[in-house]
């Protein structure tokens, strides 16, 4: 290939003319599963085995960040369409159906528009304004607890193995506003969350994926005292972390990760083209062999 050649397909990558490369990393599933309340340092110090070997065997930092404010419905929101505040709107935290849906893309809607199939297990009413019509193939609310939403979660991968799927858990952030960040409670809780960890993880081996997946595990917010929603890095900073087909093994991002960047990561897996205004970037530095060019068309990659 010539140099002229490659810099015309360079620029044509870079304002979107062309497709990415077919050599690209992918997945044929992606499942994001977030702790609610996932301070990063507290965490660290719980027992989750689950989570530990996952880390172990793939990519993953300490270090992400969240939106501000760092609010469970504003932060999810921006994990799961890929753009800040400023762009999807949502500034509650509450379920209020007077406010309606959010008006930008869901990554769910991208995905399903290409035949992808899209499922969300969560334990929060709030997250109905994120169930778009026509956008997810279940959207459910089994329980507050995650050892129950794991459940349903993991029933729905063995019969029906999505290639999109959001679980949530929210044991974390309940035992943080009623007995404190890091309190003895909120560590059991994680204890019992990273056992739903390993629910969704058994179900998708056992669904035969496994070697077709990837896993990403991550946080809407951390917390300090009983609360959060603050901008400080007690609050901000959230754990992120991949596992699965293609990721590079015991590997430490060291790049900046921002929430909105999961839905990105997500699209760019499955091939699925990202909107050109998302401020989420694919976090590419966490799988091995990638063809760089595939994120060209973003303004920067992570």
């Amino acid at each position: 290939m010539t140099y002229p050649f490659r810099l015309l397909l360079a620029i044509l990558l870079i304002t979107g003319l062309v497709a990415p490369s077919a050599e690209a990393q992918s997945a044929q599933h992606v499942f994001i599963v977030s702790f609610d309340g996932g301070k990063p340092m507290v965490m660290q110090h719980s027992q989750m085995p689950t989570l530990d070997g996952m880390l172990a065997e793939g990519a993953g930092t300490w270090w992400a960040q969240t939106v501000f404010p760092s609010l469970t419905l504003v932060a999810h929101t921006s994990m799961l369409t890929g753009v800040s505040p400023a762009q999807h709107k949502i500034d509650w935290n509450d379920w209020d159906p007077t406010k309606g849906l959010v008006t930008v893309p869901t990554m769910f809607a991208l995905a399903h528009q290409k035949g992808i199939t899209t499922a969300m297990f969560v334990c929060k009413d709030k997250f109905k304004h994120l169930n778009v019509p026509g956008t997810l193939d279940i959207f459910a609310i089994p329980s507050h607890s995650a050892s129950a939403v794991a459940a349903t979660a993991g029933s729905y991968i063995l019969a029906h193995k999505p290639g999109l799927c959001f679980v949530h858990f929210e044991d974390s952030d309940a035992a943080g506003h009623k007995y404190g960040w890091g309190s003895p409670e909120q560590k059991r809780s994680f204890t019992d969350e990273d056992g739903a960890l390993r629910t969704i993880k058994d179900a998708i081996q056992k669904a035969g994926i496994e070697k077709t997946s990837v896993v990403i595990v991550t946080a809407d917010h951390g917390g300090h005292a009983t609360t959060h929603g603050s901008n400080t890095a007690e609050d901000m900073n959230i754990p992120w972390i991949a596992w699965g087909s293609g990721v590079k093994r015991g590997y430490t991002i060291t790049a900046d990760v921002t929430t909105y960047d999961t839905a990105a990561t997500a699209l760019w897996l499955l091939h699925v083209p990202i909107p050109k205004n998302w401020d989420g970037k694919p976090v590419i530095t966490a799988f091995a062999q990638t063809d760089l060019s595939s994120a060209s068309r973003a303004r920067s990659v992570r």
